[in-house]
């Protein structure tokens, strides 16, 4: 694979995500107490040392500006209206334009960095840390717990190098996002043990009333235009998932029920497009994403650039596609 002009052969990719712990991040970003701290955790540390190297290894990583970028651009919502109690949430706002100019700075391409295996840290638990400026801005810039790291092994020049990105956790901004519509912030649900649970919140609000009939309308409207998966032709329809093409928590309140914003998958299709492992082109052909591990890719049941001819493509959904594309597909 080619990157930045540079010929990488690709080996795997680590098999699960590094979670962007609240303990990981600057103090502004956090939701709890403390400074944070510089270690982040990969994994069990057994995993670690066989996708990295053997105990007390030193990875030679690297991440792209661009990427940091459009991570900046996807996750731009979530600092301007944020669905979590951030310690810095009254300024967000201009931390993401101050952070953004950090990025900015950085030279363009391939942006090198080392990473060490904390190795004296005994347990099971693998953690690596670095002084590098490029990791300390990488914490800097995360959001905890709506987002996350993935780390790919290649091969340049004999040598192993790790490509790391850093991903928007759409998913969970959805769900943290619609908590906060239907029953107030999560600080009102921590004050009082009893919201949305005591007689006198029963009843729902408007607007929760009004997105359920709009979802649901969505799902309807989904439905008749194509009631099956047109991956797998199931068509039983309590196995099938109205799946949005631009996520929900980056969409505007139209966005969220037009049905052109959208295709009916059966769960494990709707999970992978949803967490942007795969996308499709307009000629209505999959993408798989190199970020999904070598086993995973073996085991999904489609094969990249496969036709499927029954999905419904049109010119809205071509430019919603565009967006999924640029934004959520891990490209």
């Amino acid at each position: 694979m080619i990157i930045e002009g540079e010929n990488f052969k690709f080996e795997d990719t680590f098999e699960t995500p590094i979670t962007v712990a609240d303990s990981w991040v600057m103090p502004k970003n956090k939701l709890g107490d403390g400074n944070g701290e510089a270690k982040l955790y990969v994994g069990s540390r057994d995993k670690m040392e066989s996708f990295f190297g053997e105990i007390g290894f030193t990875a030679t990583c690297f991440v792209l500006r661009q990427d940091l970028q459009a991570y900046m651009l996807a996750i731009k919502s979530e600092y301007l209206t944020p669905s979590q109690e951030y310690r810095g949430k009254d300024e967000m706002r201009m931390l993401w334009s101050e952070r953004m100019e950090k990025i900015n700075a950085l030279p363009s391409g391939i942006v090198v960095f080392t990473v060490k295996e904390q190795s004296q840290i005994t347990g099971s638990r693998g953690y690596v840390n670095s002084t590098d400026k490029v990791y300390k801005l990488i914490r800097e810039i995360s959001l905890p717990l709506v987002s996350y790291i993935s780390a790919m092994r290649l091969d340049y020049n004999g040598q192993p190098m790790f490509y790391l990105k850093l991903f928007a956790d759409f998913e969970e901004i959805e769900k943290r996002k619609a908590f906060i519509e239907n029953y107030g912030t999560i600080k009102q649900e921590n004050e009082d043990p009893f919201y949305g649970v005591r007689e006198d919140y029963v009843e729902p609000r408007p607007q929760i009333r009004y997105s359920r009939e709009g979802q649901d309308e969505y799902r309807r409207k989904l439905l008749e235009e194509c009631p099956f998966c047109p991956i797998t032709m199931i068509n039983e329809e309590s196995l099938l998932i109205a799946s949005h093409i631009k996520p929900w928590a980056v969409s505007d309140s139209q966005e969220r029920i037009d049905p052109n914003n959208g295709f009916i998958l059966s769960p494990l299709y709707d999970k992978l497009f949803d967490r942007g492992y795969i996308t499709f082109t307009v000629d209505k052909r999959v993408t798989i994403s190199n970020w999904l591990s070598r086993q995973v890719k073996e085991r999904i049941g489609i094969k990249e650039n496969q036709l499927f001819q029954f999905l419904p493509i049109n010119d809205s959904r071509a430019k919603y596609l565009e967006y999924h594309r640029s934004t959520v597909f891990k490209g």
